[in-house]
This record gives C-alpha cells, structure tokens and sequence, in this order.
C-alpha cells in the first residue's frame, strides 16, 4: 500500500462520495478531506429530472449518505468552498475560502456544468439542470398551465420533457439533429425516442435549433433557426455540459476536455480524478474519453481512490463498460458500451415498433454497445459479452441462440 497520511477529495459529488466510503472500507485510516462548493451534502442527481422534479420525492430521499453513516466515515466535509487552483510541483491546493494547503493524495471529482443558450444565464424562466437548487427551481415554476419548450433531446432534455407532460403541461421538444442522440444511436432509433414523446404529446422538432431567446428579463419564447417561434414560460436547456476544469488549468496537469488521467486514472504523481471531470483512457475500448453517467461515477470514484493506495507497479487499469438508464413515460432506455451513429447495428429481440427491443452495436467484428428499451434482461446479458471482447459474430449468434 501506498503510505499516504491523508487525501483530498476535492467535488463532493457520487464520485467524491463514493471515493471516501471506498478508502475507509479499503482500511485507510488517515485524515480524509471532502471540499464541495454545494451547500448540501453529497446528494443523487438523477431524479432531479423525474421524481424531485415531479414533486413525488422531497429532499430527504436524494440523500447519498445519511447523516449516521456520514459521521461514522470520519471524513473532514468542507461544504460551500470551492477550489481554485492547483500546484502539482508544491503540491498546494488553494480554495475561494483563503485558504492554501499542501496535499499528499489527491482525487479530482468536480463534475461538470451544463452548457447554456447565448444570453440564457441570469434571464428569469430560462433553466439548465444540474444541481439540486436549479431543480428546485425549476420545480416551483412547473406550475399548472405553464407553457414548456426543452432545447436539447439528450437524456436529460428528455426526462425533463417526459415529466413535464406528466404534470399535463404543454410541451415542445426541439431538437437540431435529424433524431435524438443521433450521433450515438443512429437516425434510425434515434427516431424511436422521438415518436414515444410525440405519442405522449409532446410536439417533437427535429432538425431545427434556437437562434434566440425572446423576452428581456423574463423567457416569453425561443426563436429558431427556421425562423418560426415557440411562446414558452419556461425554457430548459438541456445541450450537454463543460468538464470542471478550469481552475486547473497551468496546474501542471493535462486538462484536454477533462482532467487526462491514465488507465489507472492516475492524472499525476499522487493524483487521480474521476467521474464527470476525467478523461481516461479505456483499454476495453482503445479509446480515450469522458463519460457522464451514474454507474461509471460510482465505479470510477472507487477505482481512483483505491489508486492513491497502491504503488504504481500494483495499479490495474479502469476498464468497465458504461453503463446508463433513462425512465421516460413507461420506457426504461438502457445503454451499456460505446455507442456510435456509424456503428454495425442489429435489433437482437423485439422490435422498434412495439417500443419494446434490444439492439446490439458492432465496430471493429467486436459487440460494443447494447440498447434496450424494456429489455433489462438483455442489456446485462449483452453487456457480459461486452465486457468478454465477443466477437460481433458471436453475440449475433447468441442473439439467435436465446432468441
């Protein structure tokens, strides 16, 4: 083991969370810092998109840790500061709050922020969701008639749209590819999660993005690119996010849309990163990159904690495959893998016309991806081969063989 008398946790998030639970249950018994520049403790996010959103789940339930668990970690949790730069060659860490402090393991898990619409910040009724205070304003503002457009048609724009139709309100999803996640699923599927809004009443516009907001204090509607507008009372922009990482820029660290760790999501000499701010080079998919979801940020944060305990020629590199899920309406969209438009695509059981299929993605004759949609059973058993390097023969022929 790695002697290290203490480690900095700097993001308060799942990732940073999960790190100090997995040093203490891996026997690390010196000082553990947890900095987040949240108010709240660590806390879910995913339903700050469907239950919170919906009012169906009150702040007590996003608990990460509850507070008799907490206390037995034994962690120094620094919440309301927010770091602000970094010195690898000092080792010193410096946060808004004036202080400046030298640090002996350090795991980076800072998240991101969600990216927003020219003139979008500060105008009143204009939302991106990513924290637990934007979703409870967001909340407070779904109030009955009110009039919804969504820009964006990734998995946040469109749990946000599937909750707002729940509460019966209008809703209007735009989109400015030809399908949602196009570029990950393909136009074909990707048209799939378009027509399950449009059955549900949501008007569905694809191929078309904002050109303005319209209003000046206070969001009336979108203008978009073909030059029609949507009236709106609320407008959520949901049309991806920037890494966290620009307080360590001039660190000494790598930082190229993220944190640049190596396989073992070591980023420098006693310093790793995880979750949303690392990009990681994934051997299982030779390929190097962020990803944004759940499962990974739980896993990553564990993986990065244990790699500040070990020494180098005891590392193992991070290699899972991703793992994601979206509940919208009566769908639950699952997605394990690597995904691209241009992939080998083959529906293995099910069909795209009953909403209920699983899909299987090849590159390079290797199985890289699953998609199911009301198919659990098959992601997990697909994302076995995944994690296998079955060959794409194989799992169409195992496909054929379950089916």
């Amino acid at each position: 083991m790695a002697m290290r008398s203490s480690i900095t946790i700097v993001g308060a998030s799942l990732a940073g969370i999960r790190a100090a639970e997995t040093l203490r249950r891996d026997g690390f018994d010196g000082r553990v810092t947890l900095i987040g520049d949240e108010l709240h403790e660590p806390y879910d996010r995913p339903p700050l998109s469907k239950q919170y959103l919906a009012g169906e789940w009150d702040d007590s339930r996003l608990a990460l840790v509850d507070a008799g668990r907490l206390a037995t970690l034994n962690i120094d949790l620094r919440l309301g500061v927010r770091a602000t730069s970094l010195d690898v060659a000092s080792r010193t860490l410096h946060t808004a709050d004036g202080t400046s402090e030298i640090v002996d393991g350090l795991l980076i898990a800072t998240g991101a922020t969600p990216r927003n619409l020219a003139g979008g910040a500060g105008m009143d009724g204009v939302f991106t969701l990513r924290t637990l205070d934007e979703s409870r304003a967001l909340r407070s503002r779904l109030a009955a008639g009110a009039r919804v457009v969504v820009v964006g048609a990734g998995f946040i724009g469109a749990e946000v749209a599937a909750t707002a139709r729940g509460l019966g309100l209008d809703v209007t999803l735009i989109e400015p590819l030809a399908a949602p996640l196009a570029r990950v699923l393909g136009t074909k599927i990707g048209s799939v999660m378009a027509e399950v809004h449009r059955e549900h009443g949501v008007d569905v516009q694809l191929g078309v993005g904002v050109d303005a907001l319209i209003g000046t204090d206070r969001v009336e509607g979108v203008r978009l690119s073909n030059g029609k507008s949507v009236a709106a009372d609320v407008v959520v922009v949901g049309i991806g996010v920037i890494p966290n990482d620009q307080w360590l820029v001039g660190s000494g660290l790598t930082i190229d849309n993220g944190v640049v760790c190596d396989a073992t999501t070591l980023a420098g000499p006693g310093i790793t990163a995880a979750g949303d701010v690392a990009r990681w080079y994934n051997p299982l998919f030779d390929e190097t990159a962020r990803v944004e979801h759940w499962d990974h940020a739980v896993e990553m944060g564990a993986h990065a904690a244990r790699r500040l305990l070990v020494a180098d020629e005891d590392a193992t590199p991070f290699a899972p495959v991703p793992f994601f899920w979206s509940d919208q309406y009566d769908r639950k969209i699952q997605l394990a893998g690597r995904a691209r438009h241009d992939d080998q695509i083959e529906i293995v059981t099910g069909s795209l016309e009953e909403r209920r299929f699983a899909a299987i993605f090849g590159r390079n004759n290797k199985i890289v991806a699953v998609l199911g949609m009301n198919r659990p059973r098959h992601v997990m058993q697909y994302r076995q081969l995944i994690a296998a390097g079955t060959s794409w023969d194989d799992a169409l022929a195992f496909g054929q063989s379950a089916s």
